[in-house]
């Protein structure tokens, strides 16, 4: 049973004058980074491989995880469309049985909204959601997913 794991990135500072691909963390993204990796961890949720959006704020949430993985660093992701992701998600090899997505909002929410119908409430900053699902990746397709799990530092 294929696993996605759909991570937005920690909280991110707003420095004046920086284009918002080069946005940095900010110290509490940095902290909550780190709880994000240690729960995966206790979970025994950790991915066997990662696609990340290549912004930096994304980046150094990855880094915070500390989780060795191959990563693929994906515009595609930074590019915010749902479509476009749950088609890179589509095509993933079927020897990936763990897979941690790091990116952005408002693609990240609807993502996980599309594939299981919640947390419709809201996914903030740190948010992490554990998606079950039967079949391959290419069968991942709206509907099909379960939440197995949704935390966010903050509610920890």
């Amino acid at each position: 049973m294929p696993t996605l794991i759909v991570l937005r990135h920690a909280k991110a500072d707003h420095p004046l004058g920086v284009p918002d691909v080069e946005r940095p963390l900010a110290a509490r993204g940095r902290r909550d980074a780190q709880v994000v990796g240690d729960e995966l961890r206790a979970a025994d949720r950790v991915p066997d491989r990662v696609i990340c959006s290549p912004a930096l704020r994304t980046r150094q949430t990855l880094d915070g995880l500390r989780i060795d993985a191959p990563v693929d660093f994906e515009d595609r992701v930074y590019d915010n469309d749902p479509g476009a992701i749950l088609d890179l998600l589509r095509g993933q090899a079927d020897d990936v049985k763990t897979l941690l997505l790091v990116g952005h909002n408002p693609s990240m929410q609807r993502l996980v909204f599309d594939l299981t119908g919640g947390p419709g409430e809201g996914f903030p900053t740190s948010a992490t959601a554990v998606i079950e699902f039967d079949g391959d990746w290419s069968d991942l397709w709206p509907g099909a997913g379960r939440l197995a799990a949704y935390w966010t530092p903050r509610g920890r």
